[in-house]
Order: C-alpha cells, then sequence, then structure tokens
C-alpha cells in the first residue's frame, strides 16, 4: 500500500467526524423539536419515546447488520456516502408530516440510512490509525455526536422559534446532501488491516455474522463491554432526550433559549470528555489495556452525584452546572470502547464488530432508554403532575450503577482475551 501522508489521514478523519456531525444533527433534531410537534400532532411522551428512541433504534440496528457485513467486503466510502445522502433526505421529509404514523415512517428512514454510518467509519479509521491511537482517533470521531447535538439544538430551537418545526427539518435536512457528495469525491478507501501487525493473513478474509458472533461472544471482555455500555447509553438518552421537556415543564424555559444552553452544554462539554476518554486512556494503556476501560468505570461512577443535582437541583443554573458535569463524565466511554472491541478481532472483522457492538448498545440504550422515561413519566403523571418526568428521568441512576459494575467486570477480562487475539 502506498503510504499515507498524516495530513490526508488526518483530513479523512475530519471528515468522517463531519459525516458524523450531519448524522446527530439530523437525529437530535427532533428532540429539541419535540414540544412544538407534541402539542400540533397531539402526542404522548410514549409515542415520543417511540419516535425518538425505540422505533428508530429498532431499524438502525437491523439494517446497521448487513450493511456492516457488506461494508467489510465492499468499499465503505461508498456506503458512507449513500447512507449520508439518504439519512438526510428523510430529515428533510420529516417536515412533511401531518400525523404520527408519517412521522414514524420519517423516522425509520432516518434510522435505516444512520445504520450505513458508523460501522464503515470505525473500521476505516482503523485501517488509517495504528493501534496505539485508535482510541484517540476513534474519540475525535465521536466529538461527532456532541457537535452534532451543538448544532442540531441550537439551530433547531432557533428555526423552530422563527419559522416552525417543519421548516427546521428541512433546514437541516438538505445540507447532508450537498455534504455527501464532497465526500465521495475527496475520501479513498483504505486498504484493510492497513495498520496492523497481522494484515497479510487477515485482511483479505470475510466472516459471516454468526461466525462473528460466536468470537465476540467467546470473548467474555467483548459480552460485558456491550451490555455496560448498552446500559450506559439507556443513561444517555433517557437524560438527554429528555433534557428539553425537563427544561421547558419543570423549569419554565423556551424552546430558543434550551436550544442555545443545551446546544452549548452537550456540544461543548461532551465533545471535550470524549476527546479526553479517548486520549487519556491511550496514554494509560501503554502500560496497562486495562485503563481502556477502567477510565470509563470511574466516570460514570463519578457522575452519579452529578445526575442527582441536575434533576433535583431547583435552582436552573445549579440544575445546568450539573449537567454539564455530567456531560462531559458521560462522554468519555465511547473512544476508547470502540478500541477495546477492535483489538478483540481482525481487521475483516470489524466493521460488523462495530454493528453488533452497536446493536447491543442502541437496542438497550438508545430504544430503551428515551421509551422507557416516557412510559413511567406517563405512569406517573396522574399522581404527580409535571413533577412525573422528573422522577421518570431519575430511574437512570439505578443504570448506571449497574453499568459501572459491569465496565469494571469487563476489566477482569482483557489480559485473557488480548491474549487469544494476539
Amino acid at each position: 500500500m502506498k503510504e499515507v501522508s498524516n495530513m490526508y489521514r488526518n483530513y479523512v478523519l475530519a471528515m468522517l467526524t463531519l459525516a458524523y456531525v450531519f448524522n446527530f444533527v439530523d437525529r437530535q433534531l427532533l428532540i429539541i423539536l419535540q414540544e412544538s410537534i407534541k402539542k400540533e400532532l397531539l402526542l404522548s411522551d410514549t409515542q415520543l419515546g417511540l419516535l425518538s428512541g425505540f422505533t428508530f433504534a429498532l431499524f438502525y440496528v437491523t439494517m446497521g447488520i448487513p450493511i456492516a457485513r457488506f461494508a467489510d467486503k465492499a468499499n465503505r466510502r461508498n456506503i458512507i456516502t449513500v447512507s449520508l445522502a439518504l439519512w438526510s433526505l428523510m430529515t428533510a421529509f420529516s417536515g412533511l408530516a401531518k400525523n404520527f404514523v408519517q412521522l414514524l415512517l420519517a423516522r425509520i428512514g432516518v434510522g435505516v440510512g444512520e445504520a450505513g454510518g458508523s460501522p464503515p467509519a470505525h473500521a476505516m479509521i482503523s485501517d488509517y490509525y495504528p493501534p496505539e491511537k485508535r482510541a484517540t482517533a476513534l474519540a475525535i470521531y465521536s466529538t461527532g455526536i456532541y457537535f452534532g447535538i451543538l448544532i442540531g439544538f441550537l439551530m433547531g430551537g432557533y428555526l423552530n422559534e422563527q419559522l416552525g418545526w417543519r421548516t427546521a427539518f428541512f433546514v437541516l435536512g438538505i445540507p447532508g446532501v450537498l455534504f455527501s457528495l464532497i465526500f465521495l469525491y475527496t475520501v479513498k478507501e483504505p486498504v484493510r488491516g492497513a495498520t496492523d501487525s497481522m494484515k497479510s493473513v487477515t485482511a483479505g478474509e470475510t466472516h459471516s455474522f454468526i461466525q462473528v458472533v460466536k468470537i465476540l461472544y467467546s470473548k467474555k471482555t467483548f459480552v460485558y463491554l456491550a451490555l455496560a455500555s448498552g446500559l450506559h447509553v439507556f443513561c444517555i438518552y433517557g437524560l438527554i432526550n429528555w433534557e428539553p421537556s425537563f427544561l421547558a415543564r419543570l423549569h419554565g424555559m423556551q424552546n430558543a433559549e434550551i436550544g442555545v444552553v443545551l446546544g452549548l452544554i452537550f456540544g461543548i462539554t461532551g465533545a471535550l470528555g470524549t476527546f479526553a476518554g479517548g486520549y487519556v486512556t491511550d496514554y494509560l494503556g501503554k502500560k496497562d489495556k486495562r485503563w481502556y476501560l477502567k477510565g470509563p468505570a470511574f466516570a460514570i461512577l463519578i457522575s452519579i452525584p452529578t445526575v442527582v443535582g441536575t434533576l433535583f437541583c431547583q435552582d436552573t443554573f445549579y440544575s445546568l452546572f450539573f449537567l454539564g458535569i455530567c456531560s462531559f463524565l458521560y462522554s468519555t466511554y465511547l473512544g476508547p470502547s470502540i478500541a477495546v472491541a477492535h483489538m478483540l478481532v481482525p481487521a475483516s472483522m470489524r466493521a460488523l464488530t462495530s454493528a453488533i457492538y452497536f446493536l447491543v448498545i442502541n437496542l438497550l440504550g438508545l430504544g430503551l432508554g428515551p421509551l422507557v422515561v416516557g412510559i413511567i413519566s406517563d405512569l406517573l403523571t396522574p399522581s404527580l403532575g409535571i413533577e412525573s418526568l422528573r422522577w421518570a428521568m431519575s430511574f437512570i441512576l439505578v443504570m448506571s450503577i449497574i453499568s459501572t459494575a459491569l465496565f469494571f467486570r469487563a476489566t477482569r477480562k482483557m489480559k485473557t482475551d488480548l491474549r487469544m487475539t494476539d
């Protein structure tokens, strides 16, 4: 393979990260708009949870498996290009919805499109960056989540206030289609296994879904890691997806104000936390690779009091202050976790490994987090009124404790599983 310059390698990482920004602008835009959508379309909290969580996640993860299987054999750059154009178009189409079913179908389309984004991108990054730099590179890529939330919340809140929620979907959906063309013509597909010592043995191999599942299940590190991450993502989406409604109902904030405040909090602290998680664990992991999972475990443990402060502080300033700390700590897990998952398998399995990891964390987290909180909120509303949402969101405290325990459990299996891989 022709040697890739650091400048071009970093350019590809930047382009993949920008694609991920578009991914999360389109995914999280619904969240900042949901109170306006709820009023116009007369929806319940359970229906909002289905739109932003379970239904989207179901199609996102199930389509992710065959797409990732294809990506382990085909051109991943092209797959990302088509996926980016599709989810952007479906975001724009969301603005045409006249009822719950039509909006649900549009969200399914967004989920199907986004299924082809991250697994191929993870695999490309691991082929551009060697093992000792992967957690940092994957963490930089993952900052796209929080920059996407920042743009989605800021622009979505403003456009909703000025022009309505339908226009917000159009304005923020179409640019992704244009970016997909730039991505197609400027990003090159890397050789599989290009940065691995085992590349000559494994780069040309292909594996079935069942084979990869069996291998991953035999690596107990992956099993505990996926479950721990899934429960943590339950907490992330249980908090992020309902925080706009929480601030509107319990703190009396307006939509545009919520968009600015949450966009800045999640965008800045989330991006910093994501980068810090990858950078610090790459540094500590040079001596002991278990720090790739110990780091997220300690971060989640420390975050528990900040969640309490976010939900139960009556003063809006202090509630948002604790939310910022929580967002930083919550976001540290992703880069290290994907890096560990990729350590456990050869290059020819990485896109499918990412897809299986995302299947678990998104069904547990994105699928159930917003939905369970919405259901609990609806059940508690007759007795608690608007306070029902506060207590429904507090369920994530239980999930955080279990997630922490599973992350620590995963660290105990790493040395054995990594020796098996080597």
